[in-house]
């Protein structure tokens, strides 16, 4: 099975193995694969090798022999790994990648010049300046965040741009900072505030229109029943006595109704949580899918200009 793997800029296997990576080379292992415990690994989508990248040296690889899948669906483990192509470092592309995510969604944020410039330009000689005015933004965001989700978000992109001291920590933050800070910190904000619109409108239109027609149920079964009571006991001389029963079964008749009304709007209420969260879920599927395609086809000029063609 084809799939995609990053090592450190050493081409050596981790963890005490350090056997040295290279086009053509099939490590294997014993034992049965266990992901994240045993096994050589990959990654169909080069989106997912990319979250589990310990340097910015990309591999296209072979993995056979036994194949489990992690249970989160992002990365293989197998028991055998051959090098097909690559083992070139793509700091560069990652940096272009992570400054095209930015600006696919610099609109949901009000972004310093610098930084605009920095994203459009990639110059090396405002990169600092940029960093530091982002840092600035990031962490003004966080604190005027409406949510705990976004300020995580928010400090996690600053953590990540902190770390990026030289080449492959700047290929890691490009990746790990800009790109999450791209697709989830901004997707999850505006995926939050979408959500959160979405239930509180739900909620209101379902609300509203299950007590309007509670009230109106209310008053016509409880109205009605208790003018026929009232009416009836008006006929058979009961007086007072009759008039107060009627009353009590019409306002019996109206709570029953506001019950039923209430259970049904948070009924819709729920419903619609769960339409808006399967909306981001999809929403945020197909940005996965559409950087997904970006990165790729940046991957694939960069092997395609090292390989000559």
């Amino acid at each position: 099975m084809k799939a995609w793997y990053f090592s450190e800029a050493s081409k050596k296997l981790r963890y005490d193995d350090n056997r040295e990576i290279a086009i053509g080379v099939t490590h294997k292992i014993e034992g049965a694969p266990v992901p994240c415990q045993n096994g050589l690994h990959g990654s169909v989508k080069l989106m997912d090798a990319l979250k589990y990248a310990p340097g910015p040296v990309v591999w296209e690889v072979e993995l056979g022999g036994d194949i489990v899948a992690h249970e989160d669906g992002d990365k293989l483990a197998a028991t055998e790994r051959t090098y097909l192509r690559g083992g070139i470092d793509i700091t560069d592309t990652l940096r272009a990648f992570a400054r095209r995510c930015a600006l696919d969604v610099i609109h949901l944020w009000d972004a310093p010049e610098i930084v605009k410039r920095y994203l459009k330009t990639g110059g090396e000689s405002i990169r600092g300046t940029a960093g530091d005015a982002a840092w600035d933004a990031a962490r003004a965001a966080a604190m005027d965040a409406p949510s705990a989700a976004a300020r995580a978000a928010a400090m996690d992109a600053d953590m990540d741009a902190a770390r990026a001291n030289h080449a492959m920590e700047a290929a890691r933050a490009a990746a790990r900072g800009a790109a999450r800070a791209a697709i989830d910190a901004a997707m999850d904000a505006a995926m939050d505030a979408t959500m959160d619109a979405a239930r509180a409108a739900a909620r209101a239109t379902a609300m509203n229109a299950a007590m309007d027609a509670a009230m109106n149920a209310a008053w016509a079964a409880g109205g009605d029943a208790a003018m026929d009571a009232a009416m009836d006991a008006a006929r058979g001389d009961a007086g007072e006595a009759a008039w107060a029963a009627a009353m009590d079964a019409a306002r019996a008749v109206a709570k029953g109704a506001a019950r039923a009304a209430r259970a049904a709007a948070w009924d819709a209420a729920r419903a619609a949580d769960m339409d808006a969260a399967r909306a981001a879920s999809a929403a945020r599927g197909a940005a996965w899918d559409e950087y997904n395609t970006w990165l790729n086809e940046m991957v694939q000029d960069a092997l395609a200009a090292k390989e000559g063609k």
